[in-house]
């Protein structure tokens, strides 16, 4: 078993105000997780630049030319209030696109079993033509795309289980058979979106809301009940994971009690639909997790299952 780790120091330079809770922190604590001794195994490789083409699927030309006008060569850039850019958010955001093409390449060509991208900022709030709540380009949503149209995959499934709803991918998917997605999250909570009753044109959305303070026998139990069975309906060809860790207890700007535990569970659970439907192909790609801590237990239990470890 090949667990691939897809990472960038480039993302280190994606600079956000003092007290922002989506901070260049979030990934050094990541990079000093995965250097330990349970990680050695990992293969390892550096995220490229993203290609246009892969970004143009998802995102129309416009919007990523005024994306890249709007990046200032000094300071500080607010797009709105939680959302930034500062010198460092090009090469940041370009890699975070690279990272996902390349952990779906190296995943479908055979190379290694599964992927984790480890970059920053997120992508899942991000839609077509709008980004917000931290994310600028959609990386999940370009990865999915860039399996159907390059590698000729047919049907992608996205799981996301950060604590806030994925609006973006929700937003981008939202007429398409072709791309499942289900998601847990806390409502009412940013975006605001994510009821059940939030289903897409062709029923291909699964929204399986959570209620603050609920732990992880709900998070179990909207799994179990709501999104495994229709995962396992729809039969997908690549398992995409938009994978936050801010539904863990210790995460400030949420109230759910998920722990470490959790995560695991989530990540077996979803393996067994990869082994079962597409031969345990998987990429999984970092979004949320602002409690340091929190983060680092979670995302090391997440890639430790992703290992079968």
């Amino acid at each position: 078993m090949t667990t691939l780790l897809i990472a960038h120091d480039a993302c280190l330079e994606h600079l956000t105000p003092a007290g922002h809770p989506e901070r260049p922190d979030r990934v050094r604590v990541l990079n000093r997780v995965f250097e330990g001794e349970a990680f050695a195994t990992l293969a390892r490789e550096q995220a490229p630049l993203g290609e246009r083409e892969d970004i143009v699927r998802v995102h129309p030309e416009d919007f990523v030319a005024a994306l890249e006008e709007a990046m200032p060569n000094e300071g500080l850039v607010r797009i709105d209030g939680d959302t930034v850019l500062s010198p460092g958010t090009g090469e940041a955001i370009w890699r975070g696109v690279g990272g996902s093409v390349l952990g779906v390449d190296e995943v479908l060509t055979g190379k290694v079993d599964n992927a984790f991208v480890s970059m920053r900022p997120p992508g899942h709030h991000a839609e077509t033509r709008t980004p917000m709540g931290f994310c600028l380009f959609n990386n999940v949503a370009i990865a999915a795309r860039h399996a159907q149209k390059v590698h000729g995959i047919g049907r992608v499934a996205i799981v996301d289980f950060d604590v806030h709803h994925g609006n973006g991918t929700q937003e981008i998917f939202w007429s398409d058979p072709s791309v499942l997605y289900a998601s847990t999250h806390q409502m009412p909570l940013f975006p605001g979106t994510g009821s059940v009753g939030e289903r897409g044109t062709t029923d291909n959305v699964v929204n399986a809301p959570l209620r603050s303070g609920d732990a992880g026998e709900h998070f179990r139990e909207a799994f179990e009940s709501r999104i495994l069975p229709r995962l396992n309906a729809f039969g997908p060809e690549l398992l995409i994971i938009s994978a936050g860790f801010d539904a863990h207890a210790r995460d400030p700007l949420a109230n759910i009690n998920l722990l470490e535990d959790d995560f695991t569970w989530v990540t077996r659970k979803l393996m067994d639909v990869a082994d079962k439907h597409c031969g345990g192909r998987i990429v999984s790609v970092l979004e949320g997790g602002y409690d340091l801590e929190g983060l680092a237990r979670s995302a090391s239990a997440h890639v430790m299952a992703l290992m079968r470890g």
